[in-house]
């Protein structure tokens, strides 16, 4: 990945928190992010503090030590998800393939074991923003018949689907699952091209969690998700989203 590609100047606006007990790791962790250009950061030294300011702030990014003084990241990152879909990186010294596992299954984007070198923390933050923010389309919506209302609207730029009256919100995972189909509509996109443009990974270890994905967005796009119409599996390959107009 090229500086290039990572420098996006609008994602050097989004609030990140920073969530670690150690001062000495937040102070240097919170520099880096600085010195690169991200000046809205946020910082807390536990449970309370973070969840203080996530009800506070519009944050873009998370990353969540595991061990805390009043709890864990895993019930943090559940805390979170009870209000905010925002992406979020589990930062930890544990390197366990079982916190690893738990940290994704819940939902996670990223995981990095303690130590690390600096420029692998700021490629790892960089990217998962951009993978979140930064694959912006030209346009900001397109439609899906709907017997039921006409038609519903898949909104890029507010994350919704929007069904009659309703609205119904796109998780960071979901926009961009969408934003890389409809890129392709109406084309097969390969199971390790959309884990690559989510995870920033291969499908290994992913294809479940991706599975999951689409069965969840399929209940927000799709008529009847049991039987699709838009979003379909192309068996052995991967999926393709089917748009008319």
């Amino acid at each position: 990945m090229t500086e290039k590609q990572t420098d996006i100047p609008e994602l050097k606006n989004k609030k990140i928190l920073l969530v670690d007990d150690e001062p000495q790791l937040l102070s240097m962790l919170e520099q880096i992010l600085y010195s690169n250009g991200f000046f809205q950061i946020y910082t807390a030294k536990s449970c309370g503090q973070a969840l203080n300011i996530m009800e506070k702030q519009s944050v873009s990014l998370c990353i969540l030590d595991v061990n805390l003084p009043d709890g864990d990241g895993f019930f943090l990152f559940r805390e979170i998800r009870k209000f905010s879909q925002v992406p979020v990186i589990f930062l930890t010294a544990r390197g366990e393939a079982d916190d690893k596992i738990q940290g994704l299954s819940l939902g996670a984007d990223d995981y990095i074991v303690k130590p690390f070198l600096p420029k692998e923390f700021l490629l790892r933050v960089t990217a998962l923003l951009r993978r979140t923010y930064g694959n912006i389309l030209p346009e900001s919506s397109f439609f899906l018949p709907d017997s039921l209302c006409g038609q519903r609207e898949i909104r890029f730029d507010t994350a919704i689907v929007r069904q009659g009256d309703e609205e119904i919100p796109l998780t960071p995972k979901e926009l961009i699952l969408l934003k890389v189909l409809y890129g392709q509509k109406n084309r097969i996109v390969t199971i390790d091209a959309l884990t690559m443009a989510a995870w920033g990974d291969t499908s290994y270890g992913y294809e479940n969690t991706l599975m999951v994905h689409i069965r969840r967005l399929r209940q927000k796009i799709e008529e009847t998700p049991s039987t699709p119409k838009h979003l379909l599996t192309v068996k052995g390959l991967g999926y393709k989203l089917v748009v008319t107009s």
